[in-house]
C-alpha cells in the first residue's frame, strides 16, 4: 500500500485500509488497470476512487456486501456499468457495491467529491429516476460512515438517517 501522497484523505485512506486488512483482500490495481478501465468506461475515474482501488484494494471490503472488484474476472465495477448502461442507469456513474435486492452504491464519477448514491428500484415502475438517492455527499463521507458503522446498514445506524433523491438523476438517465 502506498500513502505516500501527503494529502488529507491520507489518514482516512489507512484507516481504511487498516479495517480492510482484517479481510481476505485480493491484491490493488496497477495503473495501467485503472487506465484500460477508464477506457473501457469511456470517462476517468475521479483521484479518490483510484486510491481507494489502487492503495487498499481490488474490492472485497466495505459495507456489507463489500466494494466491486473494479477489474478481473467475473462481475466488476466496469462489468457492472456495461450491463447496467443497457437499462436505466445514468451516465458515469460506477457501481460501487452490489447490496442485493437490484439496489446499488453507486460513485457520481463527474464529481471530483464522488458521491455516493444509492440505487434502490424496488417499487419503481418507469420514472427511474425517482430511484436515485444521495447516500454520502462524497467517497470521504461514505468512507468515514461505513468506519463510523453509523450508516443506514450498519451496525449501529444513525436514527437520524434521511436520504434525499439525487436531483441530477433525470438528466443524467437522458444521456
Amino acid at each position: 500500500m502506498n500513502l505516500a501522497h501527503g494529502d488529507v484523505g491520507d489518514e482516512l485512506f489507512a484507516r481504511v485500509a487498516a479495517k480492510a486488512a482484517g479481510d481476505r483482500l485480493p491484491r490493488t490495481v496497477t495503473a495501467a488497470e485503472v487506465a484500460e478501465a477508464e477506457r473501457s468506461l469511456g470517462f476517468s475515474l475521479p483521484p479518490k476512487l483510484v486510491r481507494l482501488y489502487t492503495e487498499v484494494a481490488n474490492g472485497g471490503f466495505g459495507p456489507a456486501y463489500e466494494v466491486l472488484p473494479l477489474v478481473g474476472d467475473g462481475r466488476t465495477a466496469v462489468s457492472s456499468y456495461h450491463d447496467e448502461r443497457r437499462t436505466s442507469w445514468p451516465a458515469e456513474v460506477l457501481p460501487l457495491l452490489d447490496w442485493g435486492c437490484g439496489m446499488y452504491a453507486a460513485a457520481d464519477c463527474r464529481d471530483p467529491d464522488v458521491p455516493i448514491l444509492l440505487f434502490e428500484p424496488n417499487g419503481i415502475e418507469d420514472d427511474w429516476h425517482n430511484a436515485w438517492y444521495v447516500d454520502a455527499d462524497s467517497l470521504t463521507a461514505w468512507l468515514e460512515t461505513w468506519l463510523a458503522e453509523t450508516g443506514w446498514y450498519g451496525e449501529e445506524p444513525s436514527e437520524d438517517i434521511e436520504m434525499a433523491q439525487w436531483a441530477a438523476a433525470r438528466e443524467r438517465l437522458a444521456e
